[in-house]
């Protein structure tokens, strides 16, 4: 993960903040469903990292930026740690563990209405075991807390990881998530702004509509496919100013699972299309033509050519 980039036009200058300025990369960390994406782009203000209430969702290290009049933040969304079947699984949970190295503050991310679970077990270890870093305990969903059980799973998560500060919070009802943001601030180094300031991601456009995709694939498609679904963007052209055509495969590893997200004459295909068109039309600022095609190739997630081809292993 890179520690500093080189200062470029529109960039905050260290004389212009003062020498006060603080900087650097913030990883959230967690298992999978826990709120870190929601977290992610609720401080950004946009979404740059999809959400669904499928685990696992994020698949990718994600990054998205907030230029603060005091500081800049770097947060770094991690794919859910936990224990891999194949090897889609394990580059995710290596893409996450590689996260936290080499940066400033780790937010832990625990879903704190519940007692911990062996997942939760297994990152706090390695936490305690790697990390240099200060790391922030997140106890999220505090509206799902029952008060008779406060006590018990305070405890049990305090006793879990070393950690140098804690927060009860709620990501999607925005409670304490100010009080969390300010104890991130004050543990970046000093120093000036990493990016440009009007900039909230550095993920490719191409790898975000492939998302946007696959997040209306989670939202609307049966229990049994979202984990078997894939988005490869084909073709990006810029057909004018006010128009982008955008053509996108989605593997699925079975022919049921091809009629379940195209459905009967189209209208699931059509469902997700409209949908994910619209976001990205938003991100785009201007209009875009989506055209997608499912196809299917068995076991792709133990396909090491489409993996690579996908982002989801090492060239």
């Amino acid at each position: 993960m890179p520690r500093r980039k080189k200062q470029e036009d529109g960039e905050i200058a260290p004389e212009e903040t003062g020498s006060e300025y603080r900087s650097g990369f913030c990883v959230i960390v967690g298992r999978p469903n826990v709120g870190k994406s929601t977290l992610l782009n609720l401080y950004v203000g946009v979404k740059v990292t999809i959400v669904s209430d499928k685990p696992q969702t994020t698949r990718r290290v994600v990054r998205g930026i907030l230029t603060l009049p005091e500081a800049q933040i770097v947060f770094v969304d991690t794919p859910g740690i936990h224990r891999p079947i194949h090897p889609l699984g394990k580059f995710m949970v290596r893409s996450a563990l590689d996260s936290v190295q080499d940066v400033d503050v780790v937010v832990f991310v625990v879903d704190g209405s519940k007692m911990p679970t062996r997942e939760d077990e297994d990152i706090a270890a390695m936490l305690n075991e790697r990390v240099t870093a200060p790391v922030l305990l997140a106890l999220n969903k505090m509206d799902l807390l029952k008060r008779d059980a406060i006590g018990e799973i305070t405890q049990a998560y305090f006793d879990l990881v070393k950690h140098d500060d804690w927060m009860r919070i709620s990501a999607t009802k925005k409670d304490n998530t100010d009080k969390l943001l300010e104890m991130i601030v004050a543990r970046l180094p000093a120093g000036p702004a990493l990016y440009p300031e009007q900039e909230i991601t550095d993920m490719p456009m191409q790898f975000l509509a492939g998302e946007l995709v696959r997040e209306q694939l989670l939202i609307n498609t049966r229990q049994e496919v979202p984990h078997s679904i894939a988005v490869q963007v084909d073709e990006w052209e810029e057909r004018s100013p006010q128009l982008t055509y955008i053509s996108a495969t989605i593997w699925v590893e079975k022919d049921s699972q091809k009629a379940i997200v195209i459905g009967e004459r189209g209208s699931m295909l059509k469902k997700v299309g409209q949908a994910a068109r619209k976001e990205i039309e938003a991100w785009l600022g201007h209009q875009a033509y989506l055209e997608l095609t499912v196809k299917v190739r068995q076991q792709w997630r133990r396909d090491n050519r489409l993996l690579q081809e996908l982002g989801y292993a090492e060239q």
